[in-house]
């Protein structure tokens, strides 16, 4: 493990700002906003993310192992304010009372021994360091990451309340960080690993959780999400698979232990919310994906749109000291449909139909989620990169036309770094992309972030607010309109 605090290097590109630590923390701190916000846009939007790299002499060595941090933006009346806190997880607390990294993260972990690692695994001591997302579970406000240890907390102070405890039916040490809602109920999965492993699909109703399906599975896959459509739940698996034996016994961080196997294709299985039955079972060449961007049922069929890579390469591209260096980002990342047709039998997978729906690069997509998840839909917002290489350097929109086409639309402005534009929907809008973006985004000129607000439709700006410090690169949050309603996010 690096036990070095990394040097500031004059050859380091503008944007590694993004993945140095920020240790300040405010509390509705007003913010001056150039432009005009739409007089009927309020509400917070509140994200998580990676904010302090290193512990003592210990550096995290992956984007997505720094301790977490949370932002909130306020937004009324023309005023914009805003406020950031640590996220005070047992994963933080313990190693700010060490001094040194205390959990280990996706691709970071405590120096242990075999016993240590055994007894970790059967008794495991998670980390609850949620830095990926911001949701709704069991009627209460939660930071999420890739473990079955959600944190609430206080969207007013964003203070820390403590870890969401699960359904006793609902085991295991693996989870996902997107749950889905269809404004009814929310649905997500946890991942058991050990001598039985297997998956596990739950419905999130009324305060509770309630079990769908339990799917046996000899070696897991990586899934960072999975999808949704008007009468299904779509589990994605991947051939990037673990051993769980290995787990227990490797001196290896978790994500090291998983293994590329392209033999085993990419295998889709679609479940019944209703009744958790398996309703179809299908495979299509290999790929990797962190992110679905929506589902819908079409003749027959259901139409699973994914961002895909070739493989999972981007997972150590996205190690800190490459980010760092400046080294290029040059992942190649498509909007994809896999078409599983409903009704194939639930033993053997059968071959499923893929196709490109745009050859722009883009991540960290978002729909018109209230309107469209689970739905067809034309627009999809995301990041991009407008200089081959870079880092995510612009804010895009993806039209998806009738006749299969796609076009595309860019915000870009030269030294910014913009993160994922949450959509807001204009009360009372008839259109699909009839609202507002809202992006953070590092402004490496002034060593500052700002949130910036855009047209949905056509990408101008409208308006942006500077915070004091710069923000470091985050994953995901979401706009909370009266901070209760859990359709509008995803």
């Amino acid at each position: 493990m690096n036990r070095q605090k990394p040097a500031k290097d004059a050859r380091a590109p503008r944007y590694a700002l993004g993945f140095s630590t920020l240790d300040n923390e405010v509390s509705g701190v007003p913010l001056r906003v150039e432009g005009a916000l739409p007089v009927w846009l309020g509400g917070s939007l509140i994200r998580t993310g990676p904010a302090k790299f290193e512990v003592g002499h210990q550096s995290y060595q992956h984007l997505f192992d720094g301790l977490a941090m949370l932002h909130c933006f306020t937004i009324g009346g023309g005023v914009v304010t805003y406020s950031n806190r640590f996220l005070r997880s047992q994963a933080y607390c313990e190693a700010m009372e060490s001094g040194h990294i205390a959990r280990g993260e996706f691709m970071t972990d405590p120096c242990r021994t075999l016993f240590g690692r055994v007894m970790a695994f059967f008794n495991p001591k998670l980390t609850d360091n949620a830095n990926v997302n911001v949701s709704v579970l069991a009627g209460q406000m939660v930071a999420l990451a890739e473990t079955t240890l959600p944190v609430r907390f206080d969207p007013h102070t964003l203070e820390t309340l403590g870890v969401l405890d699960y359904d006793t039916s609902i085991r295991g040490q693996v989870s996902t960080a997107h749950p889905h809602h269809d404004g009814k109920r929310g649905y997500s999965y946890v991942i058991e690993m050990g001598r039985k492993s297997a998956y596990r699909m739950f419905a999130d109703e009324a305060g509770s959780q309630r079990l769908l399906c339990e799917l046996p599975v000899d070696r897991p896959a990586y899934m960072h999400s999975f999808g949704m459509s008007e009468h299904f739940l779509v589990l994605t698996e991947f051939p990037l698979r673990v051993n769980p034996l290995r787990l227990a016994t490797s001196n290896e961080p978790f994500i090291r232990n998983y293994r590329w196997t392209p033999e085993a294709g990419t295998v889709l299985t679609v479940i019944e919310k209703a009744g958790g039955s398996v309703v179809a079972r299908a495979k299509t060449a290999p790929c990797f994906a962190f992110h679905h961007v929506n589902a819908y049922e079409s003749d027959g069929a259901v139409l699973v749109d994914l961002l895909t890579y070739p493989d999972a390469g981007i997972i150590e591209r996205l190690r800190l000291a490459r980010l760092r260096s400046g080294e290029p980002l040059d992942a190649t990342v498509r909007l994809t449909r896999i078409r599983v047709r409903i009704g194939t039998e639930a033993g053997d997978a059968v071959e499923a139909p893929r196709e490109t729906l745009c050859p722009t690069s883009i991540e960290l997509p978002r729909i018109n989620y209230a309107r469209c998840a689970g739905r067809a839909y034309r627009f999809v917002w995301g990041t991009g990169q407008t200089i081959p290489g870079n880092f995510i350097d612009n804010i895009t929109k993806v039209e998806l036309g009738s006749d299969g086409g796609a076009r595309t639309n860019t915000w870009h402005q030269d030294g910014c770094y913009p993160g994922e534009p949450v959509f807001v929907a204009r009360p009372g809008g008839s259109a699909e992309d009839d609202g507002v973006l809202l992006s953070i985004v590092l402004d490496t000129a002034r060593e500052r972030s700002f949130l910036l607000v855009l047209d949905a439709a056509s990408l101008e700006e409208k308006a942006r607010a500077a915070v004091p410090h710069h923000i470091p690169f985050g994953f995901h949050g979401n706009h909370f309109p009266d901070l209760v309603r859990p359709d509008e996010f995803a």
